[in-house]
């Protein structure tokens, strides 16, 4: 059987994990270093999902490695099975901590400019885009591989 281009143990999914924890690093480092973001709970929310979402990664993308490099594939369907949850987790917790980030920002914005100064605002945006490609890119690696799963 061909490999599912995306599935755990291919180039492409390395490329999506490395994806994933460099967008989910830059959004933890935009949102936490001199701004004081623990006044909101959703960017809380944020900087909690962006930690999980990093080791996840990472340690996904060190997966990938060893097989790119070893020659074997993960055809092991309990293993593939929690991949598919953890990345679905996720992925649904990414994008809401990133919906929540995005709905209090656009609050902020809304409301007199005293209750968020343009130096904090921008670094929120650009803390809550990265969040926003960090979940694209763990939703798609979730999608292919639960679409190497189902092609069993």
């Amino acid at each position: 059987m061909d490999e599912t281009p995306g599935s755990v143990g291919t180039t492409s999914s390395l490329s999506l994990r490395l994806g994933q924890a460099l967008f989910s690093s830059a959004s933890l480092l935009f949102m936490s270093v001199g701004v004081e973001f623990y006044s909101y709970t959703a960017f809380c929310f944020l900087v909690t999902i962006m930690g999980l979402v990093i080791p996840w990664s990472c340690t996904l993308a060190m997966v990938d490695v060893y097989c790119i490099f070893v020659g074997c594939s993960l055809r092991l369907p309990g293993l593939m099975v929690i991949v598919v949850v953890g990345d679905m987790v996720l992925s649904i917790l990414s994008l809401a901590a990133a919906c929540a980030s995005a709905g209090v920002i656009d609050l902020l914005f809304h409301l007199d400019g005293s209750y968020c100064p343009p130096k904090f605002c921008g670094r929120y945006q650009l803390s809550t885009s990265m969040a926003f490609l960090s979940w694209f890119l763990t939703a798609s690696s979730s999608l292919f591989n639960l679409w190497h799963v189902a092609s069993w």
